[in-house]
């Protein structure tokens, strides 16, 4: 098995470093949050860090990377208060991946790639346009990671959109059906094939 101590990962390469230490956690969702200025300019970037915090009320997380530099996906939300989170699917891993890429503020990543921008209900901030399952988010509060610096932002679920053919009697959304992406590391992505689903767990007598 290869080995590292702490001392020997941190006089890596950086971009060995990087990949080796963002891959280390497992698979990751694969996730577009959509947003837009006040100046109604459009935003969209891939997020491997979306994660549920809690179903009653229904919450969700994602990391954002520290706001030293312009972070437009963080400036948009807390101008607006809103943002939706995209499942990525299969047919729009390339564009989803591309939207990693840093463009101006006045430039929107829906322009720039294949992607496109659809609005529901009189939700401010923009969905990505056929992904199978779409969240209307409203933010709610952030937490600063005072280690590195780094946030963690949490929104709570407005409207949720679901593939039909993706929901089950029972309310598990099969991924799978959907060809959903995952994440490996920073570039890595993959679709899972569900291989079985497991009874609630209760003690043994």
């Amino acid at each position: 098995m290869a080995f590292f101590t702490k001392k020997q990962l941190s006089e890596k390469e950086h971009l060995y470093k990087i990949n080796l230490i963002n891959s280390l956690s497992g698979y990751k969702s694969a996730n577009l949050i959509g947003s837009i200025s006040n100046e109604g300019i459009e935003n969209v970037a891939v997020f491997s860090s979306v994660t549920h915090l809690g179903s009653s009320p229904p919450l969700f997380g994602f990391v954002l990377r520290p706001t030293t530099v312009p972070r437009n996906t963080y400036k948009n939300i807390k101008e607006t208060g809103v943002f939706t989170l995209n499942h990525i699917h299969e047919d729009i891993i390339d564009d989803a991946h591309h939207t990693s890429a840093k463009y101006p503020e006045d430039i929107s990543e829906f322009k720039m790639t294949n992607l496109e921008a659809e609005y529901k209900d009189n939700f401010k901030a923009p969905f990505v346009k056929k992904s199978p399952i779409q969240l209307a988010m409203k933010y709610v509060e952030e937490y600063e990671i005072k280690a590195n610096g780094v946030l963690l932002i949490v929104g709570e679920i407005q409207s949720v959109y679901i593939a039909d053919h993706l929901l089950q009697e029972d309310g598990f959304v099969n991924l799978s059906k959907g060809k959903v992406a995952t994440i490996n590391g920073l570039n890595g992505y993959a679709i899972p094939n569900l291989k079985t689903r497991q009874k609630y767990q209760r003690p043994k007598k």
